[in-house]
């Protein structure tokens, strides 16, 4: 990775050039990357300026026609070093460019120099993504209706439509590849029976991906209660392990959600409702009846929640810190949030995986977000990196 060393002509001191050599070469322990020095301006996925001295606004100003934005400036802590750098950050800000500003000590500049280079790197990820919808929204998610050109444009990610009949189709052939996490399954206490029919989904979904080279995809995945008498919930649980992104009723603002917190965090993503808030203690339970099968400590397998049909997860996700998430598909609006996972339940009444969190942020604001009615969950606090990634689209 290049980054772009500026200073004075008036400053000829040889250890400036020595102090950011020592500071990249602390940087690039940190992040396994090699840092290159440059005196003239490349066009690259980030443009890094180290600014070693004051009076050097002018190369700053003549450069910005080969930078992309966020601009990330880096002050050397001496030699008017950052009086320069609050100078470019105006200038940025005067017309309406991103910037972000670096100061302080090496594991200082190392820390939020991460938040960026992660924001970056999924913000290029998302604008690499193909994303299908199988069927339409489900009928009760009436704000998820969205234009995919418009997110096309936001984002960079192409939605594809798929017909539920080419799923039909798909699962009337009967057939899935073998793998250790079938086999698996099969082993479960459960009727083997319905476990080969949400199989033969799980197979029909890995031959859409397949076919459309798809990222993820979200399924109209309740019209399978009546179409084949199973559920999706199965299938969801096997591809989320394998890292397709997979979501449930057609949600695409929780899909394109769950890539953002799945790409920001390397864990994987539990798609769920909010079922019940305690506004006392700021908790929030949360369920649904899939989930990644590489997210709990243990599962078995029960049947669907609404309908009493078919297979689906019953997870034990791991207590600890936690990140709650949301955001709308145009990512103009969003929830985010530290949290505790405290305790797993099993209650008759809700969909099979269950978990209390207490939240950090209030539950008011919580419910006064207007983001839909499904949220994100990972195990691991991700929230400075999610507002890291609003910050730089």
């Amino acid at each position: 990775m290049n980054y772009l060393f500026l200073k004075s002509i008036m400053h000829k001191d040889p250890r400036l050039e020595k102090k950011a050599d020592e500071l990249f070469d602390f940087l690039s322990k940190d992040f396994s990357v090699e840092f290159t020095k440059k005196t003239n301006a490349e066009n690259e996925d980030i443009s890094l300026l180290y600014i070693a001295t004051g009076g050097t606004a002018g190369l700053f100003k003549e450069s910005l026609k080969y930078l992309k934005e966020p601009v990330v400036i880096v002050t050397s802590g001496t030699d008017n070093s950052l009086s320069a750098s609050m100078e470019m950050m105006t200038y940025l800000a005067d017309n309406n460019m991103k910037g972000k500003l670096l100061h302080g000590t090496k594991s200082e500049i190392s820390s939020e120099l991460e938040y960026i280079l992660k924001a970056i790197e999924t913000k290029k990820h998302l604008s690499n993504m193909k994303l299908g919808m199988v069927g339409k929204p489900s009928d009760w998610l009436i704000s998820t209706n969205v234009d995919y050109s418009v997110i096309k444009d936001k984002t960079g990610i192409e939605v594809i439509d798929i017909g539920m009949d080419e799923l039909l189709a798909e699962i009337d052939k009967g057939s899935y590849k073998e793998n250790e996490h079938t086999k698996e399954l099969l082993k479960q206490d459960f009727d083997k029976k319905e476990i080969e029919k949400a199989l033969h989904i799980y197979g029909a979904f890995s031959r859409l991906v397949e076919k459309y080279k798809l990222d993820g995809f979200s399924v109209r995945c309740f019209d399978l209660l009546t179409s084949v008498q199973n559920t999706g919930c199965l299938g969801l649980a096997l591809l989320n392990q394998e890292g397709i992104y997979s979501g449930c009723e057609g949600d695409l603002p929780s899909l394109i959600s769950m890539a953002i917190l799945s790409k920001i965090s390397n864990k994987p993503i539990f798609q769920s409702n909010p079922s019940r808030i305690n506004k006392e203690n700021n908790e929030i339970i949360f369920a649904h009846c899939t989930l990644p099968l590489n997210m709990p400590e243990r599962y078995k397998l029960d049947t669907h929640f609404e309908s009493g049909i078919g297979v689906s997860i019953a997870g034990d996700i791991p207590k600890g810190q936690a990140t709650i998430f949301k955001a709308s598909s145009m990512l103009d609006r969003y929830f985010i949030s530290e949290g505790e996972i405290i305790e797993r339940l099993h209650e008759d009444n809700l969909c099979r995986s269950q978990i209390r969190i207490a939240a950090k942020e209030g539950v008011d604001k919580f419910l006064n977000t207007p983001v839909g009615n499904h949220y994100l969950i990972c195990l691991g606090d991700y929230t400075k990196h999610l507002k890291e990634f609003f910050e730089i689209i």
